[in-house]
């Protein structure tokens, strides 16, 4: 908490990893300084160790006794959605991100891409290599995949966001939880799962232009995982035809109590003004009718009064915080 008694959000930041002994110390390194120097908010960074078998695991213990803010998680299988699943879900932060151990990403964009979701504005966060103010170094072969995938998505699955595969994603953790019992997926198509399934159940994606300098030394077979993307595809189109990617309880962004009347605009006013003055956590609620004409020259009848109904029910996980409209 701070001085004032608030409770600050904080945020998990997962590093999935498999066999990357030769480069783990180096980017946990220069991504737990940044943090420390440049992030606002409690932090904790937990590296996600995939069933590797080289050193890995014992360069991510060194880390955690080295560096205050760095946690590690052994899985005993491969899998970087496994792994984004096992810690997410588990996790006490309010927001839950992920980026590659790379660092292909510039961290200069981590700030931007969670602030949305901390202050309440968006429910899912991606960095996009595809964006108009992206700026992308990467070989041609890696762009046309990439270009083509994410144009299925649009066609196939009416996709609305630019970049499915981008290693740099945040999502709220209250959010995730209401989702993850409906993805199937453990590799690399889980990312694409979770944000049709967000799309489909009406969250708010925020998207991040990112600078991006491609892994040359990346062990992602291009081919396999393209293939095995296509059969995620499948299996999604087939569910939104059944309905079966409707999730019932995927919780809303809380909103100050508002009011949209067409025919009531200063109505919509009142009832607006005297919910700002409510306490946190309420709706404000008017009763509108057909009002009587008005003669000419008498004084127009008095409003409706505007009532606050009881307190909503929050989503689990945003009870002890407020978020804005």
């Amino acid at each position: 908490m701070n001085a004032g008694g608030v409770r600050q959000r904080s945020v998990e930041i997962v590093v999935p990893v498999y066999n990357e002994a030769h480069v783990l110390a180096d980017s946990v390194g220069r991504l737990h300084a940044y943090l420390e120097a440049a992030f606002p908010f409690p932090f904790r960074v937990t590296i996600a160790d995939n069933a590797s078998t080289d050193a890995t695991w014992e360069t991510a213990l060194a880390l955690t006794d080295r560096l205050p803010h760095v946690h590690a998680v052994h899985l005993d299988a491969k899998g970087r959605g496994r792994a984004l699943k096992h810690v997410w879900s588990r996790s006490t932060a309010d927001v839950v991100a992920y980026m590659d151990v790379d660092l292909s990403t510039g961290l200069e964009g981590f700030l931007p891409l969670v602030a949305p979701l901390l202050s309440g504005h968006s429910d899912l966060a991606i960095g996009s290599r595809l964006h108009r103010q992206a700026d992308i170094v990467r070989g041609p072969r890696r762009e046309f995949v990439s270009r083509s995938y994410n144009l299925l998505l649009k066609l196939g699955l009416a996709a609305r966001f630019s970049d499915a595969q981008c290693g740099f994603k945040a999502v709220r953790t209250d959010v995730f939880r209401a989702l993850a019992p409906h993805i199937q997926d453990t590799a690399w198509f889980f990312d694409t799962e979770l944000l049709v399934l967000a799309q489909r159940n009406g969250l708010r994606i925020h998207e991040v232009p990112v600078d991006w300098v491609d892994d040359p030394d990346s062990r992602v077979d291009i081919v396999r995982t393209a293939l095995d993307d296509l059969k995620g595809m499948g299996r999604m189109l087939r569910a939104t035809v059944d309905r079966r990617i409707l999730v019932a309880d995927v919780p809303r962004r809380v909103r100050r109590g508002w009011v949209t009347t067409p025919t009531a605009r200063t109505a919509s006013r009142t009832a607006a003004s005297t919910a700002s003055r409510t306490t946190p956590g309420t709706t404000a609620r008017t009763t509108l009718g057909t009002a009587p004409r008005t003669p000419p020259g008498t004084a127009p009848a008095t409003a409706a009064p505007v009532t606050a109904t009881t307190p909503a029910r929050l989503p689990q996980g945003l009870k002890d915080m407020e978020y804005a409209s």
